[in-house]
């Protein structure tokens, strides 16, 4: 049965035979699949430049036993801008690996598509600092995938106004509760972090902050994902090799 879903690429494997390559793309109606690309090495080949990395292309599939096939693929974007700046680079890969593990296989992934593809424009045209994109791709995917923070109020008293956040639990803290494994907030990252994990998909970049409370909720964001998924990303370490 042919298929037909638009997909960002998000990952590409060229070591498979002499012309071909093997893609794992984020597509809206099937979330993360892989699937071979016979002959997009090939210089003619049509489906070449629409099969690699950060390409967001229309695939026309064929399902095979344990893999996709790729018939037609058409260019819809590619993140030109991206790709000419290396830090730029090195966190889009960090979001295409941080989808490969948290976006749904085989169901619809509209949303998680979209969020990468929103944070590739920004990223392309500048509008938004990289660690500001950086932290709401973190907690919107991590969201969509279930592990939604709770940072209405305490987690003790119910208070308001917190202070403080636990990356092992995901709860926030005022003042007077939390322990020495929290971390602390500012009042612009709390109100930043609260607009991130419960505002609508369409205004969850719809904010700016100063670089100051930026750079606590960008902490607050990483140390949250990496203690809920118990793992590291080669990506990430990278991206951060260039700061």
């Amino acid at each position: 049965m042919k298929l037909t879903t638009d997909a960002l690429i998000i990952r590409e494997n060229n070591t498979v035979g002499e012309s071909d390559r093997f893609i794992t793309a984020l597509t809206r109606d099937h979330g993360v699949i892989r699937a071979s690309v016979r002959g997009a090495r090939q210089l003619k080949n049509r489906n070449g430049s629409a099969t690699q990395l950060l390409c967001y292309s229309r695939l026309s599939l064929y399902k095979g036993r344990d893999k996709y096939i790729v018939d037609d693929a058409e260019p819809l974007q590619v993140f030109f801008e991206v790709r000419g700046q290396l830090d730029k680079l090195a966190l889009a890969q960090y979001f295409c690996e941080l989808a490969g593990v948290l976006a749904p296989a085989e169901e619809n992934a509209e949303e998680e598509l979209r969020l990468l593809l929103n944070a590739l424009y920004y990223l392309s045209e500048g509008t938004r600092s990289l660690p500001l994109v950086k932290a709401v791709t973190e907690l919107r995917l991590l969201c969509r995938a279930g592990y939604m923070p709770a940072v209405a109020e305490c987690a003790e008293c119910g208070m308001g106004e917190c202070t403080r956040f636990s990356p092992l639990r995901g709860v926030s803290y005022c003042e007077q509760h939390g322990g020495t494994d929290t971390l602390p907030l500012t009042a612009g990252a709390l109100a930043a972090l609260r607009h991130i994990v419960y505002a609508p998909f369409e205004k969850c970049f719809a904010f700016s902050l100063p670089e100051t409370d930026t750079a606590v909720l960008g902490n607050a964001a990483e140390r949250f994902l990496l203690a809920q998924l118990n793992r590291g990303f080669n990506t990430l370490e990278f991206y951060h090799s260039l700061q």
